[in-house]
């Protein structure tokens, strides 16, 4: 296991981060004004932090998500 998922864990309580779906790139012109309540893990890059509505979305289209699709909650 890579220690990149243990070190970028976020644990319940934590502070609120932005919902960054359904793609994970700010650039995208997706803004998203909703609190993130999951972490969706990543191959070889950051965990993506998303909404309720953008979780399905970003399971389906992000880069590198693992599958089968290994998430947390974080808040």
């Amino acid at each position: 296991m890579n220690s990149h998922f243990s070190n970028d864990a976020r644990r319940p309580g934590a502070a609120e981060e932005p919902c960054l779906g359904p793609l994970g790139d700010p650039s995208d012109g997706m803004d998203c004004l909703s609190t993130a309540r999951f972490q969706v893990i990543r191959h070889q890059q950051p965990p993506l932090l998303v909404c309720p509505v953008h979780l399905g979305p970003s399971l389906l289209m992000a880069e590198s998500v693992l599958w089968p699709p290994r998430l947390s909650l974080i808040r």
